[in-house]
């Protein structure tokens, strides 16, 4: 396959998976942050933007500057917009490998970007719109395209940014607004129903933060999302050596995977920011030795806000 098809892919899955992230964790934060007081609400607004990555581009910087930020500038990749805009521009370069579905999917999401009111009602809608046109292109991609390489590189994508993107959200919990439960974090990650299904006693927040990041058979926990990305770059190089493994981007998703899978969970809860370090950076290491291997160049689009 053709590297600039296959970044293109690579992508793609990120970009809508960013979206759809984005998305989750402003939806979550809305409500509570309309009812902070002024000060205290410019303060949250800041550090919940420097957790997903972006900095403030002026002091005085508020609920609507967050909005716009996250939701609605598309200049940015850090953003919904800037995220759907460049997934559908990668479509548009990948166009001979897409499915013409897929395609339509992407191009109207894009041109309907536009149609939602910038205040936080808006908002509100546009988040809940975002993740049914998100999930639309996802089972779009996995129902009309060929589970081929480009089909794997789609996917390998979409696997490292659910992986970033849920230990953003966790990340989010450090974020002082008002009391944030870990029911609204289940919530928000769509997991509280298969949560509950997991527990048959009365639950505290480790027990939550443990499903979150560790659960082998819920698909947006890190665990679950890195073994996604493994498969995937297993299937790509399938080379098999006796002694450890010549594929950077395995190894790094394997460490990051296997610490979590067999780290102690007593200590969790007291851990867990450098656990949600950790996994960023493994995301961006891994997504550098993709690009290095695959695409022949460093990575070019990486996210300003992951770890180095």
């Amino acid at each position: 396959m053709l590297s600039r098809i296959a970044e293109s892919l690579f992508w793609i899955g990120r970009y809508v998976e960013r979206a759809d992230g984005t998305a989750r964790i402003l939806d979550v934060h809305l409500e509570r942050l309309n009812h902070l007081p002024g000060l205290e609400q410019r303060s949250v607004a800041q550090e919940l933007l420097a957790v997903m990555g972006s900095r403030p581009e002026k002091d005085e910087f508020g609920l609507s500057d967050l909005l716009n930020s996250l939701a609605y500038d598309r200049s940015h990749a850090t953003s919904i917009a800037g995220s759907l805009g460049a997934a559908r521009e990668n479509a548009r370069r990948a166009r001979e490998t897409v499915s013409s579905s897929l395609w339509e999917c992407l191009n109207t999401t894009y041109y309907g970007l536009s149609q939602h009111r910038k205040d936080v009602v808006g908002t509100y809608r546009f988040c809940n719109w975002v993740l049914e046109r998100t999930a639309m292109v996802r089972g779009l991609a996995d129902t009309t395209m060929s589970h081929d390489e480009g089909w794997l590189f789609l996917v390998l994508g979409r696997s490292l940014e659910r992986a970033d993107m849920t230990a953003r959200m966790l990340s989010t919990r450090e974020v002082h607004t008002a009391g944030m439960s870990w029911v609204n974090m289940l919530r928000c990650a769509g997991a509280y129903e298969s949560f509950l299904r997991t527990r048959r006693v009365a639950f505290d927040e480790r027990h939550a933060a443990e499903f979150l990041l560790m659960d082998r058979l819920f698909p947006r926990s890190i665990v679950y999302a890195l073994r996604d990305a493994d498969d995937a770059l297993e299937k790509l190089d399938p080379s098999d050596t006796r002694v450890g493994l010549i594929n950077d981007a395995r190894r790094i998703v394997g460490q990051a995977r296997t610490f979590l899978e067999f780290h102690r969970p007593d200590d969790l809860m007291a851990e867990l920011p450098e656990h949600m370090e950790r996994v960023q950076r493994a995301v961006a290491q891994t997504s550098d030795a993709v690009s290095r291997k695959y695409f022949n160049k460093a990575d070019e689009q990486a996210w300003v806000g992951e770890v180095s």
